[in-house]
């Protein structure tokens, strides 16, 4: 009897699992359908044998529709506590042309400890957070500190400390969210002038709650999306942070990060599947509307013929182009719009 019933659990589970590669197979084919096919392109970018670009934590678009990337360069990212780390004396903040894949210019040596979040205001302001200084800091296109906020080197979870944020998204009248992130499980609001308003989240996988609100973005309407990593979701609120629907990944561990291209009112999102701890299986680029209705999907299954990948960051040009940084490689990849 026993014997048997080993068996049965045997069988239970085995169904189980091939059911749900059944069920990724189906969605993959499913979203397939779509017209809309991304091509790597192996020739993007073009940098010099001498740059070392290290980690591309963060990723985003000036007005010229180029690249800026925040990136670690010789910095790798430690399980001690990161604030005892002494700032990167090389260059950590970059611009690439977009059809060249040439670095336009470089800055931010001895500035940060830990890159992670980078932004692009309509101005061409560049906003990023660094989790080794607990800070977030706004600066101008020629890279000029126009604001800081936290305190250096002080984790806290008040209106005027963080706990290693992770990402920035600015709105239309200069007010922005900062996701923060892996230490507080929440997103602030802040004024113009970086005057704390409010806040929502706490820990959990309810409703509202997070497992590291990794990254962060807004639509036209004001809506705010957020990559809660630790429960491979995308969680959608208004402007006042109240829920409003949420994107469940039913496959993989964890879900980086969302951009929204406002010109097609698309929202991507990034992912990162390992099994056991140590198999790597890569990750995938999602597209979704705005309802966050499965669009597209390709990346390691399928539709995808270049390295494995651990895609951290998501940025979409106005032509359509997909640009990811992929923290395994250390590179950043571009997909373009098949026409």
């Amino acid at each position: 009897m026993k014997l048997i019933k080993n068996i049965s659990i045997l069988l239970l589970i085995t169904i189980s699992i091939l059911s749900c590669k059944d069920s990724e197979k189906n969605i993959s084919e499913e979203v397939y359908n779509n017209s809309d096919v991304y091509t790597l392109d192996i020739d993007w970018p073009n940098l010099p044998n001498d740059f070392n670009l290290g980690t591309p934590a963060g990723l985003g678009l000036n007005s010229k529709g180029n690249i800026i990337v925040f990136h670690r360069s010789s910095r790798v990212w430690e399980t001690n506590p990161i604030s005892h780390l002494p700032v990167i004396e090389e260059n950590t903040i970059s611009e690439i042309d977009s059809k060249s894949g040439e670095i336009l210019k470089s800055w931010g040596k001895d500035l940060f400890v830990m890159p992670h979040g980078l932004e692009v205001d309509s101005q061409d302001n560049i906003w990023v957070t660094d989790c080794g200084l607990h800070q977030v800091f706004k600066f101008d296109a020629s890279g000029n500190l126009l604001m800081t906020l936290g305190e250096a080197r002080v984790s806290g979870n008040d209106s005027e400390h963080f706990n290693l944020p992770t990402d920035i998204a600015i709105t239309p009248d200069g007010s922005f969210y900062v996701s923060d992130g892996y230490g507080n499980s929440r997103v602030v609001k802040f004024s113009k002038d970086g005057d704390y308003l409010f806040e929502w989240g706490k820990l959990g996988n309810e409703k509202g709650e997070f497992r590291i609100p990794h990254g962060i973005d807004l639509d036209n309407e004001g809506n705010v999306y957020v990559a809660d990593r630790e429960n491979n979701r995308i969680q959608k609120f208004d402007s006042k942070g109240n829920f409003i629907k949420l994107w469940q990944n039913q496959v993989t561990d964890q879900l980086y990060s969302v951009t929204i291209d406002n010109h097609n009112n698309h929202l991507f999102g990034i992912d990162y599947f390992i099994v056991d701890n140590n198999v790597v299986k890569g990750s995938d680029i999602f597209r979704f509307d705005l309802d966050a209705n499965l669009q597209v999907q390709f990346g390691r299954s399928g539709h995808y013929e270049g390295s494995t990948t651990r895609y951290h960051d998501i940025q979409i040009d106005n032509e359509g182009s997909i640009y990811v940084g992929d923290i395994l490689g250390n590179r950043i990849q571009k997909f373009k719009l098949k026409e």
